[in-house]
């Protein structure tokens, strides 16, 4: 899992009680019944067992750990009577076999790159993969080490005005602030041989707080491993699926890093820069260790080995699975949820949590079809491999099935981390955050009261707003769903401190002594799957907010105006402000017959049908074939990861890498393009409204 960035967004509570209201109406007779029904199903007790299971062993893509989980999985399901699939790829993912780094000067060191075992936590003396990031080079590296802070190419910047170049050295770079695969693709740019991170103390160690075991932070020999490639999906068929028999690229035509890259404790990240002279640092770089940082370079210098299977066993078969339930009215249309089973160690938090949310979730919609409840829409719950190395799991599938999702996906549900504290949040397309809000009212919280009541509470949000939502750039498996296809997606989760992110104390015990100590709030978020899932499955007309979809895109618009400004331009974003006008007023059009249309009778399957198929156009109109300028897999024309981040998201990205790259003929081209795009998602609202009369 890559953590995602969140942007506050407000909307007026009465539109949204109105819009949740109408969705939960358009369901019909019974609906709510069954709703409280299926919430209270999911329990603490049966998601500890899941969990405890599935956190036993460090399972990293690829192994036989992870095979386990898949069969897990499987078996639960078919046991309470579902239908199953699985779907297997071969994939390019190079395991690493060997790790050393060691300071040569000013004294000889072997740094210790395990994590040791902890006193109670089982797992922990369990088979751990090497602190190598995954898609590193391979190598052997002996060089001079330079402190180049997170990393960032901001950071680099200032290094130059140092008189400071990492080309011929070892960078070492501390995490956060952007993706690890940024961090090392510009270190890689600039000439580093080899590049070391770790997690500062600053950022999620003693600096936060007490240290595993004693507290829930990252301690002084716990490291963070994750992925380094910045594509999504397998990195040798990118744009298709990893089938047996698929065109592959040669591996020299691929972005996956040429330098190792290994990621250290911060414990051992001190031996390297404790002797660090050279260049003072700017102001700002000064982490949590404790003596005063340099840049370098020398007099420390440090070697780097990395090994990997790549020559013998580069590909390796991972395995999604699936649970089917099939839709009466609609089986063409889609409801899917889904979370990554994979981890880079036992993955209690990330995450084993959002796999058991969707077997709770599987659970409690299967004790309603054997009492003879069938959806009207096919529900499709799936857990995905590989997630950690890229989405890759998630991205073949999507890759596979293309055809099938653009024409009948209705929603994308992602548990990802679903539940390491008490503190919820959440977040997707504009046009499905008022169901989701809805539906936290109807979930009560384990700390008393509903979800969206206590979410509103620890939000400390005025009564005219809304609890902050996040927006959907990048860093998990919704992106295929989304960013490559523009199916509407939706996120939740319940989230505390913590320092164990990506290291191999991301573990049950963790879990139960720091994270979600009684396990209510995995049920918890398996109630909110579920009845996210029942109202998408069984509404006679989809229960999209394209109102606020259009007012969310129109904030937006300010920042880019300046932005553009500020360089002078004359280029206007009035076309597609007005754009999104005709939007708004079509969606507000839409939402009044709906809601008309639900208070008179059920609406016949054939109007449903033209209903909802006008609307499953909406925001795939927000997306064009040919995709970005700069990255064509991503189709959708609302939200990306920047790619110079990798965490953050970019709004209207067509648009802002037009005002980034300076190319104001380029920059009016992509506004017309937008502003058409908006028009032909008007269209299709209008299109909806149509048939509903």
């Amino acid at each position: 899992m890559r953590p995602a960035s969140r942007i506050p967004h407000g909307i007026a509570v009465l539109l949204a009680l109105t819009c949740a209201a109408g969705a939960l109406r358009a369901q019909g007779a019974g609906a709510a019944a069954r709703e409280r029904q299926l919430i209270g199903i999911p329990s603490a007790d049966s998601a500890r067992r899941h969990a405890q299971v599935l956190s036993r062993e460090a399972h990293v893509a690829g192994t036989p750990a992870q095979r386990r989980t898949a069969e897990y999985v499987v078996a639960q399901m078919r046991r309470w009577g579902l239908e199953t699939e699985t779907r297997s790829y071969e994939v390019w993912m190079p395991h690493a076999t060997a790790v050393r780094v060691t300071r040569l000067s000013p004294a000889p060191l072997e740094l210790p790159l395990r994590e040791p075992a902890v006193p109670g936590d089982a797992s922990s003396s369990g088979w751990q993969y090497p602190t190598v990031n995954g898609s590193s080079g391979a190598g052997d590296v002996t060089a001079e080490i330079v402190y180049v802070n997170y990393g960032l190419i901001e950071d680099y910047a200032q290094l130059d005005s140092l008189g400071v170049s990492v080309k011929g050295r070892i960078a070492v770079a501390r995490y956060g602030r952007s993706f690890r695969g940024i961090k090392a693709r510009e270190a890689e740019k600039r000439g580093a041989r080899a590049l070391i991170m770790y997690s500062d103390p600053a950022d999620d160690g003693y600096a936060r707080g007490d240290v595993y075991p004693e507290g829930p932070m990252r301690n002084a020999r716990g490291v963070q491993r994750g992925s380094v490639y910045n594509g999504d999906g397998d990195p040798t068929t990118p744009g298709w699926a990893s089938t047996p028999g698929a065109r592959r690229l040669p591996l020299d035509s691929t972005e996956v890093p040429r330098i190792p890259v290994v990621p250290v404790s911060y414990g051992n990240a001190a031996e390297l820069l404790r002797g660090l002279r050279g260049a003072a640092i700017p102001a700002g770089w000064q982490g949590g260790l404790p003596f005063r940082y340099h840049a370098g370079p020398g007099p420390v210098r440090a070697r780097v080995r990395v090994e990997d299977d790549r020559a013998t066993q580069a590909f390796k078969r991972i395995h999604d699975t699936f649970g089917v339930i099939r839709g009466t009215d609609f089986p063409d249309e889609l409801v899917i949820i889904g979370a990554h089973r994979d981890a880079w160690g036992p993955g209690a938090a990330d995450n084993v949590s959002g796999t058991v949310s969707v077997l709770e979730a599987a659970r409690a919609l299967s004790a309603l079809v054997k009492q003879g409840w069938r959806p009207r829409r096919t529900i499709l719950l799936a857990t995905w491999d590989a997630e950690e190395w890229g989405l890759v799991g998630s991205t073949e599938f999507v890759e596979e099935d293309s055809l099938r999702l653009a024409r009948g996906a209705v929603a994308y549900l992602n548990q990802d981390v679903a539940a390491s504290g008490a503190r919820f949040g959440g977040g997707g397309s504009p046009s499905l955050r008022a169901l989701l809000r809805d539906v936290t009212r109807a979930v009560p919280s384990p700390a008393g009261g509903s979800v969206y009541a206590a979410w509103r509470r620890d939000a400390a949000v005025p009564d005219s707003a809304e609890p902050a939502m996040g927006d959907p750039g990048g860093g998990s498996d919704f992106a295929g769903f989304y960013n490559h296809l523009g199916i509407p997606i939706a996120e939740w989760g319940f989230g505390g401190p913590g320092g164990v992110y990506h290291s191999h104390y991301d573990s049950f015990d963790w879990m139960r002594r720091f994270g979600d100590t009684s396990f209510a709030y995995h049920a918890t978020a398996a109630r909110i799957a579920a009845a996210m899932i029942l109202r998408l499955a069984d509404a006679d007309v989809l229960p999209y907010d394209y109102v606020e979809f259009a007012r969310a895109v129109r904030r937006y618009l300010p920042g880019l105006t300046r932005q553009a400004s500020q360089k002078g331009w004359t280029a206007s974003l009035e076309p597609l402000a007005s754009a999104i006008d005709q939007m708004e007023r079509e969606a507000a059009a839409f939402a009044a017959a709906r809601d008309s249309a639900a208070r008179e009778a059920p609406l016949a399957r054939d109007a449903s049908l033209r209903v909802n198929g006008a609307l499953l156009g909406v925001e795939r109109a927000l997306t064009r074939p040919e995709g970005l300028r700069t990255r064509p897999w991503f189709r959708g024309l609302i939200y990306a990861a920047d790619e110079d981040n990798g965490y953050a998201t970019m709004v209207l990205p067509s648009i802002g890498e037009a005002i980034r790259g300076g190319d104001e003929r380029v920059a009016r081209a992509e506004i017309a393009d937008l502003a058409a795009r908006f028009g032909a998602a008007a269209a299709k609202i209008a299109e909806a409204r149509a048939a509903l009369r």
